[in-house]
């Protein structure tokens, strides 16, 4: 594939699970219709895959999928939404697999994202990226932003300042793919994929990471969504445009 210029035009999106740190929003809805700046945040997601080019979208849900498919039910632009209901939690792993038997183009790759995430990074050059390398898959990295202030003190014990949840210098996994299709076999049926496939991937040098420069979010506490929800607003005034 690292010769290939065809655009990817499918991806999955992972919207099961119960969320239980995202509670009382998630006690009637999943997690990808909890409302950031008065928005579900799948329709974040699927403006921006649609964006980019992708013309269908698999979505693996679950927990309270009647919620999750009429609101897909009712959307009139966007990618093609097909929705899988998992019978039993499949895990991560699990669910990823499954959302990936839907999709029309088995032998072409896809992208895939964690339900809970907002982000909006140039596709185009993550896809550059991970054809350069040749990997089977490659993972959006978030650099770390801690939660807790930071004292900053000399050696002698004088406090000089503090700053409050800056960015450290360590890379997380920020939910976001790009799979080529000869990694779905390889998933886990059921469990997850970053305790089985994805350390088997790395020793064998095929797995990559791509460092986003750009607005990254995850989503799973309260006061996440809070605070994303400030910051959306703060970006875009509630509408991310392109």
């Amino acid at each position: 594939m690292s010769g290939s210029t065809a655009p990817i035009t499918q991806a999955v999106i992972l919207a099961g699970g119960q969320a239980t740190r995202l509670r009382p929003y998630t006690d009637t809805r999943p997690k990808a219709m909890v409302e950031v700046a008065d928005r579900p945040i799948i329709d974040y997601q699927l403006e921006w895959l649609a964006r980019h080019g992708v013309e269908h979208v698999v979505v693996s849900c679950g927990y309270k999928a009647e919620v999750l498919r009429d609101h897909l039910a009712g959307r009139t632009d966007g990618p093609e939404i097909t929705l899988l209901v998992e019978d039993e939690p499949l895990g991560r792993g699990g669910a990823l697999r499954f959302a990936a038997s839907g999709l029309r183009a088995a032998d072409r790759p896809y992208f895939a994202l964690n339900g809970d995430v907002l982000t909006w990074f140039p596709l185009d050059e993550f896809t550059a990226y991970h054809r350069e390398k040749g990997g089977l898959v490659t993972l959006a990295l978030a650099q770390y932003r801690t939660t807790w202030g930071i004292v900053d003190v000399t050696d002698d014990g004088l406090i000089e300042g503090f700053t409050q949840s800056p960015l450290l210098p360590f890379w997380i996994n920020a939910g976001v793919y790009l799979f080529e299709p000869g990694v779905t076999p390889l998933l886990p049926e059921k469990g997850d994929h970053e305790s089985s496939t994805f350390p088997r991937l790395a020793r064998e040098g095929r797995l990559f990471g791509y460092r986003i420069d750009g607005f990254w979010r995850g989503v799973d506490t309260v006061k996440d969504v809070k605070e994303a929800g400030e910051q959306v607003s703060a970006l875009f005034g509630g509408a991310p445009v392109a």
